[in-house]
């Protein structure tokens, strides 16, 4: 009888990673677990393992689990692994096969409804990974390996794909509110206003026309390999900084860089990422929540790093909001109403734009 695990070992040096290394052959089980395991290895995937005839089937996964029944993801036939992996979570070295940390993103039962070389139609009984889903081989004859992953049943109730795209809500010129204690304050960049879309770990950009933009800053990429499998839709700037405060000049030529050109600027003229809403948020329209219940989530989301950040905002204060954006070398502020709902597009009256 071949050994199933043959691949898997041929792949791996024993004494240079961490990863099981099972000696005797696959003892066969109940055909009946699974584990979803989240790989940040070179591009960040998830490895779908399903347990048959005493291995784990597998395959790589890029985006991760489709959660409507619209959504096809690639899918990657890679070799059997050892049901010893079924568990399996640790830092593979770098350098090494699969290099990069793997975590255990959902482990439960499946059953089975159909299985053979041309399509896997299952249902997986899992805390995060529930619903029937079937992998199915496109027969690529320039690669074996070539499969897709798509939901077939409907998405869990109220489940909403986010959009890519939603027109910016805008606010008006004005002057700081008398009703002080009723509003939110926060300061404004001079940026390049940008609606961001992390899904399956990717990261795509629009600007406030609906123009994808996401080649112009590739500093920002990593924050989907940050959120993992989080699936949101962000509001905010992108802003270029220079001895602390915001930098017109830098912000204008990465605005007019082309892909290639702003690969290279990423060192000498960076770009950051100020979020200052969240629109949609792993299936789950907010834009009817109010402001404060937004800026909860988002910093929920714990989104701090070097090129993406959370500035924060202020409930009351506006004159010494106003004054410390002076200081600052700032345009000015801007007044949000504390239960104001996020309009796309308007939004008259509840964001206030107060310019110094």
């Amino acid at each position: 009888m071949a050994d199933r695990l043959e691949e898997y070992r041929g792949k791996r040096a024993r004494d240079r990673t961490p990863e099981p290394w099972p000696d005797g052959p696959p003892e066969p089980g109940a055909n009946d677990l699974f584990v979803i395991q989240e790989h940040h290895a070179t591009r960040l995937h998830w490895d779908f393992r399903l347990e048959r005839d005493g291995v784990l089937v597998s395959w790589a996964v890029p985006k991760g689990l489709p959660r409507s029944p619209g959504v096809t993801r690639l899918a990657v036939h890679t070799e059997d692994h050892p049901m010893e992996y079924l568990t399996f979570e640790g830092e593979i070295p770098k350098g090494e096969y699969g290099g990069g940390r793997m975590t255990v993103w959902d482990t439960g039962k499946y059953e089975t409804l159909h299985w053979n070389d041309h399509k896997v139609e299952v249902v997986f009984h899992g805390t995060r990974a529930r619903g029937k889903y079937l992998f199915l081989n496109r027969h690529n004859p320039d690669d074996d390996k070539d499969w897709t992953l798509r939901r077939l049943d409907p998405a869990d109730d109220g489940h909403q794909d986010s959009p890519e795209f939603l027109e910016p809500m805008t606010a008006e010129p004005g002057e700081l509110p008398a009703d002080d204690d009723d509003w939110a304050y926060e300061f404004a960049w001079g940026g390049l206003r940008t609606m961001l879309l992390v899904c399956g770990g990717r990261v795509t950009a629009h600007d406030d026309t609906g123009a994808d933009v996401t080649g112009r800053y590739p500093e920002l990429h990593k924050l989907g390999e940050q959120l993992g499998s989080i699936e949101v839709l962000l509001d905010g700037e992108v802003v270029v900084v220079r001895d602390g405060k915001p930098y017109p000049a830098g912000l204008d030529e990465r605005r007019r860089a082309d892909d290639s050109t702003a690969k290279r600027l990423k060192t000498s003229c960076p770009v950051f990422f100020f979020a200052s809403d969240v629109l949609h948020l792993d299936g789950r329209p907010t834009l009817d929540l109010p402001y404060t219940k937004r800026r909860e989530l988002l910093d929920g989301l714990g989104i701090e790093d070097r090129h993406w950040q959370l500035p924060p905002y202020y409930r009351g204060g506006g004159e010494a909001v106003a004054e410390a954006s002076r200081q600052y070398g700032l345009p000015g502020i801007v007044a949000k109403r504390l239960d104001s709902p996020y309009r796309p597009g308007g939004g008259p009256g509840d964001w206030l734009l107060i310019a110094n």
